[in-house]
């Protein structure tokens, strides 16, 4: 897994199937060995547009995507000292974890903050607001802004006030669990929000995440 912001370079932390996490020390690794590999293998795009960590796939893209991370829980990991979850993961990291996304759109990712959405001001929302307008100048063909999920709806209510005539889709997009948890709904909200904001014929604010009050 990519190592995120709070973690130390002293481990290796491998994904398990059953979606838990196991920390090696990396002073008892004697080999690494690769037993398969995957044909559709993801892209990782920073804001200067440089690749990171894995290969381009042969996929032609004609969709471009820019993904602004704010923080929330879907920009966070499990803190296993408190509990709770910190902001740690960026958008590019996020982008990492989902490889779905790469066959979607060529999606740009960018780290505006890291804050939690009962955080933000109105303040904040300008920041936001002028970012989007910043990545609709660049040509993009949709905004999707990872987003906490506590005052999401005021952040999105804001942007269509500042926002007008917006000539692609913008979608905000959060998790009601960190994206390291089992659980975490992270994928399919951003999976989601990505379809939508490549595919959709509208333009505007809106807001994906999944549909009901269970976790299904």
């Amino acid at each position: 897994m990519p190592r995120y912001e709070l973690a130390d370079d002293m481990h290796l932390v491998i994904k398990l199937r059953n979606g838990y996490n196991v920390g090696i020390s990396t002073d008892e690794i004697v080999s690494i060995m690769l037993e398969e590999s995957t044909s559709d293998e993801a892209i990782i795009v920073g804001k200067e547009g440089g690749m990171r960590d894995l290969t381009v796939s042969d996929h032609e893209y004609y969709t471009r995507l820019a993904m602004i991370s704010t923080g929330g829980t879907i920009a966070s990991r499990i803190d296993y000292r408190t509990g709770g979850v910190k902001a740690a993961l960026t958008a590019e990291e996020l982008y990492s974890i989902v490889p779905e996304l790469s066959s979607i759109a060529m999606i740009d990712t960018e780290v505006l903050m890291q804050e939690y959405s009962e955080n933000l001001t109105p303040k904040h929302w300008s920041i936001i607001a002028e970012k989007v307008g910043e990545k609709m100048m660049q040509g993009y063909d949709g905004v999707v802004i990872a987003h906490g999920t506590d005052t999401m709806h005021y952040t999105s209510s804001a942007l269509s006030f500042a926002l007008q005539n917006l000539p692609v889709p913008v979608v905000l997009v959060g998790a009601q669990r960190s994206s390291d948890r089992p659980s975490s709904d992270a994928a399919t909200n951003l999976i989601g929000a990505s379809l939508f904001a490549a595919n959709a014929d509208a333009s505007g604010v809106f807001i994906a995440m999944h549909h009901g009050m269970s976790d299904d």
